[in-house]
């Protein structure tokens, strides 16, 4: 099956993907998040029209949007893992370099990879996979209709974990029906390294970007996980045990439950969507040492650690240019711009989802740092007022704090949690924006080495 109609558009690996290889190619990103460049004019147009239907109309869309990426059950067996990696390292300009990434998905390592101008390598894609008759709260009867075809994706690729996600407070319209087949390499494959081997000059720096959050999970077999939840709004226990929030949040939306059945626990893994999978640290080792380059590890806790230290090394980088640091973009999940960030001299601050820890962590930022002038603010839109969302009126209190400008970007306050013409809106005002500078030299990797490392600590490998 061609890579390109096996993942999902959808996901934070293809639109980080997608926002970086466009960047080191000296382009925007028209349709940020996903689609072509091409599909903006049609997809805007399409979008908008979905953001004026009624509510059950507009969810039935989205979820019909979802559903016609996902690869029939019957064809999963024949998505081999190859395919995939040089799927992805198709997207990227080949020339050498001194630095490059491998490894978690992240927003706000993408601008560090912006601003050195090195590629980076996801070790995890998403992708859906169709499947009928099962309801959105049910996520044991989601494991027992998938299991035969996620025996047939881990039989045909050996490389591969399979990290089984269902979430149904997020991705609850997408759930209805699909399911999600999150994959990591656990061994490099043959595309990443001669990908890296050609990219790399001699005495290169190859980082490894490890997440570290681990989430409840049932294990299916071998190399087959069922995760319980997503990370986001709700808490680990409240997937696993309910509690008010969940059991109104299941009311609002009709749902015969006030809980989710999900399979009993057996032990914790490397989360779905931005946790790494450490068994492929010992191939990058080797390659490494093979190639005579050094390798560093760059590891957090949470997705969200790393955006306040790129956020400053933006803003001390602008101010040691003698530029103004003092306009801030805060972007969410798959919506950010590296291209529009840098033209605008913006300072991009990166949030995992539109979320009430996100929102916490956005103002825990803003409370350390010195005021900005200019706040804009880029919300993904995923069509369902579920658990822990943040309220458009949260946000406001965000904005408020520009002491000048403070704006949603590419939001329709109305229409929000399912603005789904933000995708197409957010780059228009993006590009509206007056006062622009050229896109700077990259910046050298020791350079920002040093200030990762005067933030975060030695990023040697401790083998």
């Amino acid at each position: 099956m061609k890579p390109g109609k096996v993942v999902a558009s959808f996901d934070s690996a293809t639109g980080m993907l997608r926002a970086l290889s466009r960047f080191l190619h000296g382009r925007d990103v028209p349709l940020i998040g996903q689609g072509p460049a091409w599909a903006e004019p049609w997809a805007s147009a399409v979008l908008g029209l979905a953001n004026r239907l009624p509510r059950p109309l507009q969810e039935k869309a989205y979820a019909a949007s979802g559903w016609a990426e996902a690869v029939p059950p019957n064809r999963v067996g024949d998505i081999r893992s190859d395919d995939l990696a040089r799927w992805v390292t198709g997207h990227y300009p080949r020339r050498r370099g001194q630095v490059a990434f491998v490894g978690s998905s992240n927003g706000a390592l993408v601008h560090l990879a912006a601003a050195v101008a090195a590629p980076w390598l996801p070790q995890t894609l998403l992708i859906p996979v169709r499947r009928r008759g099962v309801h959105p709260d049910e996520p044991r009867r989601d494991l027992l209709a998938t299991q035969e075809a996620g025996n047939a994706l881990t039989s045909a690729n050996p490389d591969l974990v399979l990290h089984q996600m269902h979430d149904a407070n997020q991705d609850r319209l997408m759930i209805a029906g699909m399911t999600y087949f999150r994959v990591k390499w656990r061994r490099l494959p043959e595309a990443y390294r001669r990908f890296l081997e050609a990219s790399l000059e001699p005495g290169a720096t190859l980082v490894v970007v490890e997440c570290g959050l681990r989430r409840p999970v049932t294990r299916v077999g071998p190399r087959h996980v069922f995760q319980h939840g997503a990370l986001g709004g709700a808490t680990p226990r409240e997937y696993e045990e309910g509690g008010p929030r969940v059991a109104d949040y299941l009311r609002r939306y009709g749902s015969p439950h006030r809980g989710w059945d999900y399979p009993p626990v057996d032990e914790e893994s490397p989360e779905a969507e931005w946790g790494f999978e450490p068994s492929l640290l010992p191939d990058l080792r080797e390659l490494a040492a093979r190639n005579g380059w050094r390798l560093l590890r760059l590891r957090f806790t949470e997705p969200e650690e790393l955006s306040p230290v790129v956020a400053d090394l933006y803003r001390d980088r602008y101010r040691r240019r003698d530029l103004p640091a003092d306009r801030l973009l805060a972007e969410c999940f798959l919506l950010l711009e590296p291209w529009w960030t840098l033209r605008s001299g913006s300072v991009p601050y990166w949030m995992v989802f539109n979320t009430e820890p996100s929102l916490a962590s956005l103002t825990g930022y803003l409370d350390r740092s010195d005021p900005f002038a200019e706040i804009r603010l880029l919300l993904f839109s995923h069509g369902v007022e579920s658990v822990g969302l943040a309220s458009i009126e949260q946000w406001r209190q965000v904005l408020a704090r520009a002491e000048k400008v403070g704006v949603f970007t590419g939001v329709d306050p109305r229409a929000y949690p399912r603005d789904f013409a933000g995708l197409a809106r957010a780059h228009r005002e993006l590009s509206r924006i007056r006062t622009t500078y050229p896109i700077p030299p990259p910046l050298p990797w020791p350079d920002a080495e040093a200030f990762l490392t005067a933030r975060l600590g030695p990023l040697q490998d401790d083998e």
